[in-house]
């Protein structure tokens, strides 16, 4: 039976996706670095990221390349949340950026998303350090 495989759930053949292609990886990375660019060299009118220094972590870019879904934080606070209206408003003016460097036919619409990666990880390390993690740690041994 040729090619029932692929019809399986969950099977991952040679023509299916599993993940962004290359040309996607390499399509988010120059996005991330232009999208940092910006951040760090310009000053924004919004009077909401006025002194604000956002990083922008990870890009992910739709299978089209029409949208961009960027990863952002704060170093040092976690008030990114705040800040999220005041991106989605500079949005356009950040796109207009990324047209002027990428070397793309087309430049993705902007979408921001808190990262909360860096979170998580202080999260995991403080539960590492609890007593009874350090007790199960130690009966290990």
């Amino acid at each position: 039976m040729r090619g029932s495989r692929s019809k399986v759930p969950g099977f991952s053949g040679p023509g299916d996706a599993a993940g962004p292609s290359q040309r996607q990886l390499r399509m988010s990375e120059e996005v991330r670095r232009v999208l940092s660019d910006l951040f760090a060299r310009t000053e924004f009118r919004d009077p909401e990221l006025a002194g604000v220094h956002v990083t922008v972590t990870e890009v992910r870019i739709s299978p089209d390349f029409r949208h961009a879904t960027a990863f952002v934080c704060r170093l040092g606070r976690n008030d990114i949340e705040d800040v999220l209206p005041a991106l989605k408003r500079v949005a356009p003016f950040l796109r207009t950026g990324l047209s002027k460097t990428l070397r793309s036919r087309i430049v993705p619409e902007i979408h921001f998303q808190p990262d909360a990666a860096l979170e998580h990880a202080m999260e995991m390390d403080a539960l590492m350090r609890t007593p009874e993690v350090q007790r199960d740690l130690d009966s290990e041994d």
